[in-house]
C-alpha cells in the first residue's frame, strides 16, 4: 500500500497545543491568526487522493499526509496526529472499519468517510465503529472543504443520502413514533421554518443568515421548536422534521450539521 508524508514541518509534537497559520495576505498584514485543519487522506486511488488533495489545500486546511490502505492510514494517522481522516470507505488492506476502531483511540481524532450511494451497511457499521461525519463521494467541492470544516469542530455530519438512511432505520423501530399533528400545531411559523433549515442541515449561524436574524434569535427558536416536540436534541430534531414533512432527501441537497 502507499503512505506519503506530505508536510513533515507540520508534524505536531504537543498535540494540546493548537496549531496557528497565517491564511490570505490579507490576514497576514493584518497579523490575524487562524487555526490550521490537518487532513490525512486515505483512499486506495492515487489520483483521487491527489484531486482530493488539490481541493483541500490552501487557506486554514493542510494535507499533512495520504494513505493508500487501512494499515497505513493508522500508521500515519497515529505518526501524524491529524484532525480530520478522510477515507474511503472501500479502503483496501485493513478494512475501514478495522481501521476506524484503532483510529477512535487517538485523541481528538476525527474520521470522515466518503460513501458511494448504495453503501448502507458500511454507514451503521461505521456509525458503530465511530465515525460521525459521512460524505457523498459525488458532493461538490465546496461541500467537501465545508464537511472537513465541519467535522475538525467535532460537529455530526451526514449527507443527505445518509442521513435518510438512518432516518428510515430510525422511524422503523417500534418504540418510535412520529410527533403528533396537535404538537406540530404549537409552533408558529418562524418555529416551523426553522426546524425545516435545521432539517437541511444548516447550523444555527447559517439559520440566522438565512432568515436574517441574530444567532441568538435563531438559536432560540430551534430551542423552542425542541421543547414543544419533545426533542432530546438536535439529531431528533431532524429526525422529526423528515418525518413531517417539513424537511425531505430531495430538497435536502447538502451535508446536516447536527450540532449549533
Amino acid at each position: 500500500m502507499t503512505a506519503t508524508v506530505l508536510a513533515p514541518a507540520a508534524f505536531a509534537p504537543d498535540r494540546g497545543r493548537p496549531r496557528l497559520a497565517l491564511v490570505g495576505q490579507a490576514q497576514r498584514e493584518q497579523g490575524r491568526l487562524v487555526r490550521e485543519i490537518r487532513v490525512l487522506i486515505a483512499h486506495g486511488q492515487t489520483l483521487v487522493r491527489a484531486g482530493l488533495s488539490s481541493l483541500l489545500e490552501g487557506g486554514s486546511i493542510s494535507v499533512v499526509g495520504e494513505a493508500g490502505g487501512g494499515d497505513d492510514a493508522v500508521t500515519l494517522a497515529r505518526r501524524l496526529q491529524p484532525d480530520v481522516v478522510l477515507m474511503d470507505a472501500r479502503l483496501p488492506g485493513l478494512d475501514a472499519v478495522g481501521a476506524i476502531k484503532q483510529m477512535a483511540a487517538i485523541p481528538d481524532l476525527r474520521v470522515m468517510m466518503l460513501t458511494a450511494a448504495d453503501a448502507d451497511e458500511i454507514v451503521f457499521t461505521s456509525l458503530r465503529a465511530g465515525v460521525r461525519a459521512f460524505l457523498a463521494e459525488d458532493a461538490e467541492p465546496a461541500e467537501l472543504v465545508r464537511a472537513v470544516r465541519l467535522a475538525a469542530r467535532g460537529e455530526v455530519l451526514l449527507s443527505p443520502s445518509v442521513a435518510g438512511k438512518l432516518i428510515a432505520e430510525y422511524v422503523s423501530l417500534p418504540d418510535v413514533k412520529a410527533p403528533g399533528s396537535d404538537q406540530l400545531e404549537e409552533l408558529t411559523n418562524r418555529e416551523r421554518e426553522v426546524v425545516a433549515l435545521v432539517g437541511r442541515g444548516l447550523t444555527n449561524k447559517e439559520i440566522a443568515e438565512h432568515l436574517f436574524v441574530t444567532p441568538g434569535t435563531a438559536k432560540t427558536h430551534v430551542s423552542r421548536a425542541m421543547v414543544k416536540l419533545h426533542a432530546r436534541d438536535r439529531a431528533q430534531l431532524v429526525v422529526i422534521a423528515y418525518e413531517t414533512g417539513l424537511a425531505s432527501p430531495r430538497a435536502t441537497t447538502r451535508p446536516l450539521a447536527l450540532a449549533t
